[in-house]
């Protein structure tokens, strides 16, 4: 059987739109560099995600010069985008839980993306100075705006025990992971504790209980009832659908396609 290691590494600069693949990543101490330091929020400045707005799915993201280009896929409008800004009007934002001071993006940001959600929204990023932490309980790490934890991994050969089970199969960006793992088991990543990917060490933290995301067709928003009715027969732990695991790793070090996945401690029996 092949060893497992990294088929794709994925970035997503705007929490809940589109993002895109890179063959290297520098970590940082909040995560994958550049991913997930942008949010779209509310008047209120509560966080937005395709839970509720399923159009978000249609907002694609790619590299472009300095920043990244969001490109909407119904009718090709785009926007750019820097990395990040330094200075500008500043907003308190919620994600979850958290409550979190962020950098409001420009005018021009907002009414584009305002119009492609047919609602009003604000662009908004995450300074080097707003630090926000992992749930104690879990991880004493910290993280970018992701939902709960600075990393997602997932084996492909879970998803392909999915897909054998789907009469539609389904896309691995349905599930948005920031590591794709190829080679070795389906569920594998339920088993890992603390392991080695490259020269980075890595430690899953907790299943990653499935939203309604996963459901939502990433080129056109169309919500089913699949992966998540299939997935619940097979992969639920009380309320929870799980798939794919959270992970924390070490702030310093480079990921690259084709690091292999070693010296991992594993549970006695996978999870869930």
């Amino acid at each position: 059987m092949m060893e497992p290691h990294v088929a794709s590494i994925h970035i997503y600069p705007v929490k809940s739109l589109g993002g895109f693949s890179v063959r290297q990543v520098q970590l940082t101490d909040r995560g994958l560099e550049h991913d997930r330091r942008w949010m779209l929020i509310d008047g209120e400045g509560q966080f937005l995600t395709q839970r509720t707005l399923p159009a978000m799915a249609c907002l694609h993201s790619a590299p472009d010069h300095a920043g990244f280009r969001i490109t909407d896929v119904r009718n090709g409008s785009w926007l750019d985008v820097p990395w990040g800004v330094e200075g500008g009007e500043l907003v308190h934002a919620s994600v979850w839980e958290d409550s979190v001071d962020l950098i409001l993006g420009n005018v021009q940001q907002h009414r584009w993306c305002s119009k492609a959600l047919d609602r009003s929204v604000r662009l908004a990023y995450m300074p080097d100075r707003t630090v926000r932490h992992t749930d104690p309980h879990y991880a004493n790490a910290r993280v970018a705006l992701n939902d709960a934890f600075p990393a997602l991994i997932i084996s492909q050969a879970s998803l392909d025990d999915l897909n054998t089970r789907l009469d539609v199969p389904v896309p691995m960006e349905r599930f948005r992971p920031n590591l794709v793992i190829i080679g070795g088991e389906a569920f594998q990543e339920d088993r890992w504790t603390d392991f080695t990917i490259g020269n980075v060490r890595f430690r899953n933290v907790k299943p990653c209980a499935r939203c309604v995301i996963p459901n939502t067709d990433q080129q056109n928003a169309v919500r089913t009832q699949e992966p998540l009715r299939t997935l619940a027969g097979y992969r639920t732990v009380g309320s929870k659908v799980m798939f794919g695991m959270n992970a924390v790793f070490d702030a310093d070090g480079v990921l690259k396609v084709g690091d292999v996945v070693s010296s991992a401690s594993t549970v006695p029996h996978s999870r869930p």
